[in-house]
């Protein structure tokens, strides 16, 4: 495993990390809200990365990556971001992969630098906007419960509220010692960095709607936080998107079903 920190839009340090073979197809993994790299732990101790070129970083306010105050409502930081990791860590037609947040992140990437350092996008889980009817729409009724309580700054209360989001990120119940795992990440988000993502009024159909790379959708069908209504949007604004819906799956795709998630994966990069 290689760590890297590299300076990102704004200046904000951005921790990666990356394994695989140097000169294998980069695959670019972009985590959820107050989530972390190591959300993607199952596929960086996996078989895909004894093929690819695997790479994932902390966003901004998350992990071990910068957290300034106020820095979390411009598309071009978040761009930026991604940017500095495809330039410093030299990847060459990259896929992205953008879970729930990430693929709002992504979006924010592709609005502003184009498609033509990305091979292709396989959006998990994923929103593309914020601050609209149809955002509030897609999110799922009991993530939006959680809002105040993800944003508070009394320490017991944001702990509970974010036990209680981890527990409706899967279908089923996660094991003990996987929820400590979680846990222990999701924390090192602050409550100010959970209120400000939010907070974003954003939307990108345009840019969605002109992509010119492959795209693939993949979608738990029992997601609670993000509901399938998201895939369906992107199906319909993304021309030719393939689409993949997991029956029994939540909103964790590549935790909950890692295996039809690499196999799936594996394909899809494969055929670009």
């Amino acid at each position: 495993m290689e760590n890297h920190t590299v300076t990102g839009g704004g200046g904000v340090d951005i921790r990666v990390d990356a394994t695989g073979p140097e000169d294998a197809r980069p695959i670019l993994f972009v985590h959820g809200y107050s989530q972390s790299r190591l959300s993607w732990v199952k596929q960086f101790d996996g078989a895909l990365a004894d093929d690819y070129r695997l790479v994932a970083p902390d966003v901004r306010g998350h992990g071990e990556s910068g957290k300034p105050r106020d820095a979390y409502d411009d598309a071009a930081s978040w761009a930026d971001d991604l940017q500095a990791v495809v330039d410093e860590l030299g990847l060459d037609d990259p896929v992205f992969v953008g879970w729930s947040y990430g693929g709002l992140v992504i979006s924010d990437y592709l609005s502003v630098h184009g498609t033509d350092d990305v091979a292709g996008v396989n959006f998990v889980g994923a929103i593309s906007e914020k601050g609209t009817e149809d955002a509030a729409r897609i999110a799922g009724e009991e993530f939006v419960a959680l809002g105040d309580p993800l944003a508070s700054r009394d320490a017991t209360e944001s702990v509970a509220a974010l036990s209680d989001f981890l527990d409706i990120c899967v279908a089923g119940e996660l094991d003990p010692r996987e929820k400590s795992f979680m846990l222990g990440f999701n924390v090192a988000t602050p409550p100010h960095v959970r209120e400000a993502l939010q907070a974003r009024t954003v939307v990108h159909e345009e840019t969605l709607a002109a992509l010119d790379v492959p795209v693939l959708l993949t979608h738990g069908e029992e997601d609670q936080v993000v509901g399938t209504a998201a895939a369906e949007k992107h199906a319909d604004l993304v021309p030719d998107a393939e689409t993949s819906f997991y029956e029994g799956v939540g909103h964790s795709p590549f935790w909950e079903a890692p295996e039809r998630f690499e196999r799936e994966l594996r394909a899809f990069v494969e055929s670009l």
